[in-house]
């Protein structure tokens, strides 16, 4: 077995997805496992073992063959959902042990005013946050220096009540890190199998709040990231993988393992993280660069957005109640997936999700126990599916269950099992179609000047309608888009970020030589990382942004500068560079005002050879796929329509199909709606366009 593979793991909350790329031939192959949340590796044993039957050598030979073996994994994401992380203690600057409590004076946006909302549940409970006599203070001089006594009194506690991970976080230890240091040295001495992160390296940068956030959900997750990225490294070491696996991270890129336990807040969107740079990859060969990328699973809906190739990434924001300081994909989840529950509220109005059958019991007409109606129940209903099965029949599909489940539903309201299921179709769809106004329209963009790329097993069945709501005439929709995002992670580069704190006026040359002299020190040192990890100097990319704001304005924004020295010649061009962002965002500018720095941040990008792209050979006539009929349904009147079936592995490039019509992937199924007119292309994604009216 001569092949070089790459491969690319998943793991989704109901399905566990595998790409597996040819480097040499450009084909791409897609597998699926159902998804073991109570021992993630089992999922993963399972893929390989599909993937072995299907290339007939077993998967150590597999393995061995990979360049790279790469997982992305709602691990992370799941602990902070259910608060199962490790038992954490915070060390931070005493009269502050309450700061991740009082947050910033008042709840999160859309429940600000609300007084039955409750409060957040703290990851460090009150009696394990400890505090230190120290401080530190705005311009980096030391008013009381460290009283290590209180330092080692902390530890006795977290030692006696079985603290397995420290959180420590001083006031402006950004500024001087020192007391921080030596705080993390007496943790080390006297806990050295604790697992310890220091909020001063970790997130660098201004606000105390979010900074102390940040190193508490990052504490609280690493024993949770250990023990899995042990466990998964260890299982492809013993299969003989020839490189580290490594893990996607929320910011966009790759990670070797022992970065996601020392960074573990960057675990946490580590699934739906890789879709954007998918979504690019495969809307390049139709010269589109802004695109929605939708992906909807088992279980969520998962949408990101990218401007002129540029992909939003969200700083400082609130996620599941906790703030979080790191860059993040900027990924709006909402609980809208196959799995997602009908129900009737109080008031008797259908209702669709946010809660989920899941994996375990699963849609009803999974016939595994569930008993509940589902989106995929309903689509089945709607003769959308195939009652012979998913997964070219794998996983068959039970069509009176699925009626019976949504009998439920019909019969309080009155109506046939066909309405009812075209109703939860239409509330699960304007569900999502919310979801991507709040990223699109909610913050400036038309979506009628972006394609909508699918991506996920379920979306395919959706995706007609969604962009028909939204007013897109365009959607990309590869074969691959049941895996679109372990085929994101195969095309990706290392990444990491690094931040420093430079509060400064842009008004003389003393700012902006302590600027330049931040960047070459934040870079020097993310190089330094990236050349131990195998990169060479001209494989490493650098990309320099500045938190930016006008003198007494609160908050700041994001603003993307080229790699230059800033001095008198060329700080008009930063400037330039926030006035335009400024405007971008809030419809306005003040040039006459002083611009002042608050963070800077540095990204290294670590280049990794992308898999040969694939090519599409022409299939057999688009009529010697057609597989027969069906009646599906696509009006709210439950009147059915005789719709033909299309076998898609059968399709080859510049086969075109009119709706309405419905084709058959292995991994998913598209439904086309009246209207509507799908082309395979030769790059292996259907182009999907709306007849003009």
């Amino acid at each position: 077995m001569h092949a070089n593979y790459r491969l690319g793991i998943d793991a989704g909350g109901t399905f566990t997805d595998f790409v597996i790329a040819d480097r040499d031939s450009g084909e791409v192959k897609l597998f699926k496992a159902l998804s073991t949340p109570s021992d993630p590796t089992l999922a993963i044993e399972n893929g390989l073992k599909l993937i072995a039957e299907d290339l007939g050598a077993d998967p150590a030979k597999i393995v061995s063959n990979c360049d790279l073996c790469i997982n992305g994994t709602t691990v992370g994401l799941n602990a902070l959902i259910t608060h199962s992380g490790g038992k954490t203690g915070l060390i931070c600057t005493a009269g502050h042990e309450d700061s991740i409590e009082i947050r910033n004076g008042h709840k999160e946006d859309g429940y600000r005013y609300d007084p039955e909302y409750p409060a957040a549940v703290m990851l460090v409970p009150r009696y394990l946050r400890r505090g230190v006599c120290e401080r530190i203070l705005s311009d980096g001089s030391v008013r009381q220096p460290i009283v290590e006594e209180d330092v080692r009194e902390a530890c006795t506690l977290f030692k006696n009540e079985g603290v397995e991970t420290v959180a420590i976080s001083f006031v402006w230890s950004v500024l001087n890190p020192i007391h921080e240091r030596r705080a993390a040295e007496i943790v080390r001495e006297m806990m050295p199998h604790a697992i310890l992160t220091v909020g001063s390296e970790l997130y660098p940068q201004i606000r105390e709040y979010t900074r102390t956030s940040t190193a508490v959900v990052n504490a609280y997750l690493a024993p949770v990231m250990r023990k899995y990225v042990a466990a998964v490294d260890a299982y492809f070491r013993s299969l003989g993988a020839r490189q580290p696996v490594r893990y996607f991270q929320s910011n966009g890129g790759l990670a070797i393992g022992q970065v996601m336990t020392d960074r573990s807040v960057y675990a946490i969107n580590s699934g739906p993280a890789s879709a954007p740079q998918a979504g690019l990859y495969v809307s390049a060969p139709f010269k589109r660069r802004n695109v929605i990328t939708v992906d909807m699973g088992g279980t969520s809906f998962d949408i990101t957005l990218t401007k002129d190739g540029q992909t939003n990434l969200n700083k400082n924001i609130d996620f599941l109640r906790y703030r979080i300081g790191v860059p993040m994909i900027q990924v709006e989840t909402l609980g809208a997936g196959g799995g997602s529950i009908g129900w009737i509220d109080s008031l008797g109005i259908l209702q669709v999700g946010p809660q989920s059958a899941g994996a375990d019991p699963g849609p009803a007409c999974y016939g595994e126990g569930g008993i509940e109606p589902t989106t995929t129940d309903a689509n089945l209903v709607l003769g959308y599916l195939n009652p012979e099965g998913l997964l070219g029949g794998k996983l068959p599909l039970d069509l009176a269950k699925a009626r019976e489940a949504l009998g439920k539903v019909a019969k309080p309201l009155g109506m046939s099992v066909e309405r009812a299921a075209y109703g939860m179709f239409t509330i699960v769809n304007s569900n999502m179609v919310n979801g991507i106004r709040r990223v699109s329209v909610e913050r400036g963009y038309d979506p009628r000047d972006f394609v909508l790329v699918g991506a996920g097993g379920a979306t395919a069945a959706h995706i007609t309608a969604l962009a028909r709501e939204m007013g897109i005439d365009t959607i990309i929709l590869p074969k691959l888009a049941s895996g679109l995002c372990a085929f994101g992670q195969i095309i990706s580069d290392v990444k990491y970020n690094y931040m420093a704190t430079a509060p400064a006026r842009l008004d003389n040359s003393k700012a902006y030589r302590r600027i330049n002299s931040l960047f070459r020190d934040i870079e020097a040192r993310a190089v330094q990382h990236l050349r131990k990890d195998g990169f060479r100097k001209g494989d490493i990319d650098i990309k320099r942004s500045l938190d930016m704001r006008y003198v007494g304005q609160v908050h700041e924004c994001t603003v993307d500068i080229d790699t230059f020295e800033i001095g008198d010649k060329t700080i008009d061009r930063v400037k330039d560079a926030f006035h335009k962002r400024h405007e971008e965002l809030y419809t306005y500018a003040e040039r006459h005002n002083a611009v002042e720095v608050v963070n800077i941040e540095s990204t290294l990008y670590g280049r990794i050879d992308k898999p040969k792209p694939p090519r599409l050979a022409r299939g057999v006539p688009t009529a010697k796929a057609l597989k027969g009929h069906r009646r599906a349904i696509f009006r709210a009147s439950g009147q059915t329509t005789r719709t033909p079936i299309y076998d898609g592995s059968l399709l080859g490039a510049g086969a075109s199909i009119s709706g309405p019509a419905i084709i058959e992937e292995v991994t998913t199924t598209i439904v086309i709606e009246p209207g509507w007119t799908a082309r395979l292309d030769a790059s292996g994604s259907y182009i999907i366009t709306r007849k003009r009216k």
